[in-house]
């Protein structure tokens, strides 16, 4: 009877605590959609009200009002991104994938974003390097590491992607120049939302959920994701162990 107990008594817990987590992302859902959304209604009354306005106001107020909705749109994504991630049990759809190719594509794709900071990209991976996973998942956790690079990396610098095939599995890093993360950021830097308060209204200020969807995903793979940071170097390595 204890051990039943026992078992009510956590599944109670467990479901508390998902719901809580249910309840905080709505919360910050509201809390941070507000500010871009606010923007978007203010410039479009200002183009509705105003009869003579200059078009170059009126191309400015566009792009802001265009630049604000993108950004609505990256938070909405974000959010559904991780509910996907956290309120379903999702099973891994794995495949042998060719690692150095996925990367050599994903690292592509962010040319226009590179050239904007005037950011040089080095790859340093071994050849062919094979491995077996969810290959959209991995796409994802990819996507984030890089996008996170190019933006807390300073400009005219460079960022390195390494990738090397272990005994037990694979380790790639993601290594940029940019401001240190201090020793207590680097312990919560995976936490859902931890961006949040401390970035909200940036360019760079999501929703604080791309480490966090990485994390999962890599977990899922039965990895690991960890940081390091000093003296204005930023490393992400994660390592996947070969499953079989």
């Amino acid at each position: 009877m204890n051990q039943v107990k026992q078992e009510a008594i956590r599944n109670a817990r467990l479901a508390k605590e998902a719901e809580q987590r249910k309840n905080d992302l709505i919360v910050y859902l509201a809390h941070d959609l507000k500010t871009p959304l606010t923007s978007v209604i203010g410039y479009l009354t200002l183009l509705r009200d105003e009869k003579e306005i200059s078009d170059k106001l009126r191309e400015k107020y566009l792009a802001i009002s265009f630049e604000k909705a993108e950004r609505l749109e990256d938070l909405i994504n974000e959010f559904f991104e991780i509910t996907r991630f956290n309120l379903s049990q999702l099973s891994l759809d794995k495949s042998r994938v060719n690692l150095t190719r996925m990367l050599e594509q994903i690292t592509y794709e962010f040319k226009p974003l590179l050239d904007s900071k005037n950011l040089q990209l080095f790859l340093q991976m071994e050849t062919d390097i094979e491995f077996t996973c969810d290959v959209n998942k991995m796409e994802r956790v990819f996507d984030n590491l890089i996008r996170n690079a190019i933006n807390y990396s300073f400009e005219n610098c460079s960022i390195k992607i390494g990738a090397v095939k272990k005994d037990d599995g694979v380790e790639v890093y993601f290594e940029n120049q940019g401001n240190t993360i201090s020793k207590e950021k680097q312990s919560r830097i995976f936490e859902q939302f931890y961006r949040l308060d401390v970035s909200r209204g940036t360019k760079t200020g999501g929703a604080g959920l791309g480490l966090a969807i990485a994390k999962e995903i890599v977990e899922q793979h039965q990895g690991s994701i960890t940081v390091f940071s000093e003296n204005e170097i930023i490393r992400f390595t994660v390592f996947l162990p070969e499953v079989s």
